[in-house]
């Protein structure tokens, strides 16, 4: 007999002590989701009937991400499960952010090769503990047996005409990031045996590879401010591609200017600047401000703190400028599912984040 603290009893992600000898299907989701309770009035009906009744404010559009976590392609099979259900609401609500929504509902679809009671009590417990430091409902979902997978759907509000788009940079805007870069890639590197960290630097590092911060705050203050906006999740040079791709513009970048926590900035020349910028796992905001915004910019107040690492220009293409002045290619492009190498453990093929485009 199993004793575990259900995750939902209280809707504060920490409930009554239940006792689980074996689950059904349902009886999983009745102990662990369904008595979640209901915090938002805008959820008519949520778990418990065929489809949830949702009611979005009037003069709102409504942002809908989804994201695919599979077990051993995004996540290490040893990862905490705390960690995992934190990070996997985590990551959608950075594309949210990304766009400027302010977070609402989310969706959860979960494989599992078994119903493991403590392991589904950790999971929720992050996953709900970060669901309410955003406000945002759980309103229903799926669950089925197989190899570890979990997918969330995420809505956000944002008003008419005011989300932050890929498409909108232009020659003259300057290329500005949240946070820093590079955390996540280091740790992993670490875990995969590239590099070898001491265990104070490791453990500053895995926080950020494991509980992502969604940028939320900054993307909701950045809606009258940038031109356009991602969030980095397959590496700098991979998502500022996009924003290229998708304005018809190119951009200069320069890596002196790439913000660095202590820890990575101790490691980066070990094990190269690839890993910082064609890594991911960073969820910070890269985007664009025009010239008329950036007195404006340069006055918000960031949680995370914001840097402005290069210019967007007429050319096409990225061109980077190493810490000398001289031109610098990445060795990768950033991280694409079906472009990794089947039989090798390359540290891009467990970023924990579906690439973007791929459907």
């Amino acid at each position: 007999m199993q004793d575990i603290h259900s995750p939902c009893g209280s809707g504060q992600g920490e409930g009554e002590l239940v006792e689980i000898l074996t689950m059904t299907e349902f009886e999983l989701i009745r102990t662990f989701f369904v008595r979640q309770a209901v915090t938002r009035s805008d959820v008519a009906a949520g778990i418990g009937d065929d489809a949830a009744l949702l009611i979005p404010p009037p003069g709102q559009q409504l942002a809908v991400t989804s994201d695919l976590m599979v077990s051993g392609v995004h996540f290490l099979s040893d990862t905490d499960p705390f960690s995992l259900g934190h990070k996997a609401l985590a990551v959608n609500l950075s594309d949210l952010a990304a766009m400027g929504a302010e977070p609402a509902w989310f969706m959860l679809n979960l494989v599992l090769p078994a119903a493991d009671g403590r392991w589904l009590e950790a999971f929720c417990r992050g996953m709900f503990r970060l669901a309410r430091d955003h406000g945002v409902q759980l309103v229903g979902g799926d669950t089925s047996r197989g190899p570890l997978a979990i997918a969330i759907e995420a809505h956000g509000f944002v008003p008419e005409g005011k989300a932050l788009r890929r498409s909108g940079a232009q020659p003259g805007d300057r290329l500005y990031v949240t946070g820093t870069l590079g955390d996540a890639a280091m740790a992993l590197r670490h875990r995969l045996g590239g590099i070898r960290l001491p265990e104070g630097d490791l453990s500053a590092l895995a926080q950020r590879l494991d509980r992502p911060t969604p940028r939320v705050k900054e993307g909701i203050l950045l809606r009258d401010i940038a031109s356009s906006a991602i969030d980095i999740s397959d590496g700098l040079v991979a998502d500022l591609g996009h924003i290229l791709e998708l304005s018809r513009v190119g951009a200069r970048i320069d890596i002196a200017k790439i913000p660095l926590s202590p820890e990575c900035r101790r490691h980066v020349r070990e094990a190269g600047w690839d890993t910082v910028l064609a890594t991911g796992d960073d969820y910070e905001l890269c985007f664009s401000v025009p010239e008329k915004n950036v007195a404006a910019m340069e006055k918000l107040q960031f949680d995370s703190g914001f840097s402005r690492i290069g210019v967007i220009e007429p050319e096409a293409g990225l061109r980077i400028q190493d810490e000398a002045g001289k031109p610098y290619r990445t060795q990768h492009a950033g991280h694409d599912h079906f472009n990794e190498p089947d039989n090798s453990p390359d540290t891009n093929k467990h970023s924990a984040k579906t690439s973007k485009g791929v459907i």
